[in-house]
């Protein structure tokens, strides 16, 4: 066995050369200490992107985009092919997680301050991944073609109508048409499980790749501090401890997938009136709430057009933090971390009451 394994070592290194490689990971390493925790969560979802888009194959061999078949299909994934229940409910979940992890992995960052130089263009890359991942959860939402998804994806698109001037082209581009309609989902459809997937593997991969040059970020101690300078090798230890916390997830996942499976609920039907206390998905609960609490109008300004142009700069914002806080602004920095905290209660805050209130 041992001679058949080193024939194999000899076959590749004289193609591939892969010393480098062993020799990169023998090497690397990776910060320890108090906050080592946050350091697995870009692991933990890279791991749900791939249970994603694992299941979400598995899926595609059975769903058929359409106004008459969709509904159909989906319902005949959940009732007539084998563990079909699961893998869509697993499906379901690890989205869920996975929007989760980013957004916890993002806020992590900005806390212990990744987005610093060298490192503007990684913190610019996962911000860009994260509104990826949300695109994925409301294009995907629609896709059964259930009442719930079906009207929640048309008071979804009519939020761009008060963009000035572009709302309406935008609000018919998505749709493929005045109505949410069978254009609508093939639209969604091709979105879903084409140009974005596309999208999110190209941006994932410069991620990666700017991590892997720049290496993880070093607690902002360390500098002043180097004796509580203390790292573990990336491999085997990192990679085991990753791994440890991959099985934990899969193991919660078939938990609430057993527990919680995903319910498909009745087919859309355009002629039908809106059910009752219709809400998005949780990752948007906050922006709906706080469209839902702006007056209509605010001066000679819409509301919901304000609501949105001042979402969008908040966003805009966020993305340019590590030009904000930068060397040249010192004086800046402990403002904007307090920032973040307070934006960090009031998105929780907002889903909450979008929970609560009617």
């Amino acid at each position: 066995m041992s001679s058949s394994s080193g024939k194999v070592k000899t076959w590749l290194e004289e193609r591939y050369p892969l010393a480098p490689l062993l020799k990169w990971a023998k090497e690397k390493t990776v910060p320890a200490g108090r906050s080592s925790l946050w350091y697995y969560f870009g692991g933990l979802a890279l791991f749900l992107f791939s249970l994603q888009l694992i299941t979400g194959i598995l899926l595609m061999l059975y769903y058929r985009a359409g106004v008459d078949t969709a509904f159909e299909s989906v319902h005949f994934i959940t009732t007539k092919v084998p563990f079909g229940w699961l893998v869509r409910s697993v499906h379901a979940w690890a989205g869920d997680l996975l929007i989760l992890t980013a957004i916890l992995h993002m806020f992590s960052a900005f806390f212990m301050r990744a987005y610093e130089k060298p490192r503007e263009l990684t913190w610019f890359t996962g911000v860009f991944l994260l509104l990826i991942l949300l695109a994925f959860g409301f294009s995907g939402y629609l896709l059964p073609w259930n009442e719930l998804s079906f009207f929640a994806t048309k008071v979804g698109t009519d939020i761009l109508r008060v963009i000035p001037f572009l709302g309406d082209t935008l609000v018919e581009l998505l749709r493929g048409g005045e109505e949410v309609a069978g254009a609508t989902l093939q639209r969604f459809y091709a979105v879903h499980v084409i140009v974005l997937p596309l999208l999110l593997l190209g941006i994932m991969g410069i991620h990666l790749l700017f991590v892997q040059i720049q290496g993880m970020h070093e607690p902002k101690d360390w500098e002043n501090q180097p004796e509580k300078k203390k790292t573990i090798p990336f491999f085997p230890h990192f990679v085991l401890r990753d791994v440890f916390l991959w099985c934990i997830v899969l193991n919660l996942l078939a938990i609430l997938a057993f527990l919680y499976p995903a319910h498909l609920g009745i087919k859309a039907d355009a002629f039908t009136p809106p059910p009752a206390g219709i809400r998005p998905e949780w990752y948007f609960l906050w922006a709906y709430q706080v469209l839902k609490m702006l007056p209509a109008h605010m001066g000679f300004v819409d509301g919901e057009t304000l609501g949105v142009f001042g979402m969008s700069l908040g966003f805009l914002l966020w993305l340019l933090v590590p030009w904000i806080d930068s060397e040249k602004h010192p004086k800046w920095s402990r403002w904007i971390q307090v920032l973040g905290i307070l934006l960090l209660v009031f998105l929780i805050t907002m889903t909450i009451l979008g929970y609560i209130l009617p």
